[in-house]
């Protein structure tokens, strides 16, 4: 019998936390444009795919009258950003290392290969919250507007200037950014640290949260650029979010980099 014990790589240390600047930001989007700029293919292969989801997810939500959806959707379709831009990690960590002559089918290698390591059950945690978010603005259009709206909401739009309905996308939208928010602190940091270090998801996303609490200021910062780009990236039919998406999944990479101390 073979000596499995062997074929699993050892655990690796949990990187010492670094003081980050402003400029840290500035830094990481000029590496995201640059890298995007070197693999342009690569990154729009990754965000095209998110692109056409979010097209098939409204033409699905018009079709089977429930646009209404479409609003809790908005918010939440960026929470799902961070797990597929593992991709464009693995591009980011080739490119920094002198790696230029890769192909598609490496990077594909590579996150086919994060099956078997931390990065799903970091996946499902994502997605869990995404679920939980959509039956959380489901609950609070109910509790807002009531039933009978709820029923009828496909026919008029009207009720959304209401004070009831001004009031539901106030709170929704508050409640929305605590989200988003709290998932950014779990995977700002986890997401890259797992695909390049041997640790478990708990870890990680300790991890992630601490670099956060170190350095409020600049991650605040840097989850704000994230909202801002993404949600005007997703005016236009999402379809700035074939460039704002890579950009960004590269420069979350040069975050992860600026973050943590390497070796």
């Amino acid at each position: 019998m073979s000596d499995t014990s062997q074929a699993l790589p050892a655990a690796s240390k949990v990187p010492e936390i670094r003081d980050m600047q402003m400029g840290d930001i500035a830094y990481a989007l000029r590496c995201g444009w640059r890298d995007f700029r070197q693999k342009p293919m690569m990154g729009l292969f990754f965000s095209h795919i998110y692109v056409i989801g979010g097209w098939a997810m409204y033409v699905f939500f018009f079709v089977t009258g429930q646009i209404w959806w479409a609003l809790p959707f908005t918010v939440g379709f960026p929470l799902m950003a961070p797990f597929l831009a593992v991709g464009l990690y693995e591009v980011s960590r080739r490119l920094e290392m002198g790696d230029t002559d890769f192909r598609r089918n490496d990077i594909f290698g590579v996150v086919w290969r994060q099956r078997l390591r931390q990065l799903p059950l970091m996946s499902w945690v994502i997605i869990v919250y995404f679920l939980f978010w959509s039956f959380f603005a489901h609950m609070l259009f109910a509790l807002f507007m009531g039933p009978s709206v709820l029923m009828n909401v496909s026919s008029s739009y009207a009720y959304l200037l209401q004070s009831e309905g001004l009031l539901m996308l106030l709170t929704g939208t508050a409640f929305g950014a605590v989200f988003a928010f709290v998932l950014f602190c779990l995977t700002v940091i986890s997401l890259p640290l797992l695909l390049d270090k041997e640790l478990d998801f708990v870890t990680a996303m300790i991890t992630s949260i601490a670099v956060v609490k170190r350095n409020p200021k600049v991650m605040i910062a840097w989850g704000m650029v994230i909202a801002t780009l993404s949600f005007a990236a997703m005016a236009p039919a999402l379809l700035g979010l074939f460039i704002v998406l890579p950009v960004l999944g590269h420069a979350s990479w040069h975050v992860y980099r600026r973050a943590l101390e390497t070796e």
